[in-house]
């Protein structure tokens, strides 16, 4: 099964930015109900995109600077990194389906 990092301020850089695969991160918090509804969706893209794609979690409540950087205003919020640039974003709960598309596109 593959394993979701938590990513923060101090190590974002290294695990997304430098990353020599592309990277799904999840902006989330606890208290977001939407989050909480999507994360099977992100768990279930971990594991079938496992050796492809690696994907993170971000806690926005604890991770101010990279949030704001990337303009994180709204959460759920999910960014495809490729080469340390994003690539594409989504923003709310979607259906499976739309993350599925995105992860092909990074795939």
């Amino acid at each position: 099964m593959a394993e979701i990092l938590d990513v923060n301020d101090g190590s974002f850089e290294a695990e997304v930015l430098n990353s020599d695969t592309p990277v799904i991160v999840d902006f989330w918090a606890e208290w977001c109900a939407p989050c909480r509804q999507i994360a099977p969706i992100i768990k279930d893209l971990a594991a079938d995109y496992d050796g492809r794609i690696k994907v993170v979690k971000v806690n926005v409540d604890d991770s101010h600077q990279t949030a704001g950087a990337y303009g994180i205003r709204s959460i759920p919020a999910v960014l495809a990194f490729k080469d340390g640039q994003v690539v594409e974003q989504m923003v709310g709960a979607r259906p499976k389906a739309n993350f599925l598309e995105l992860a092909e596109k990074l795939a």
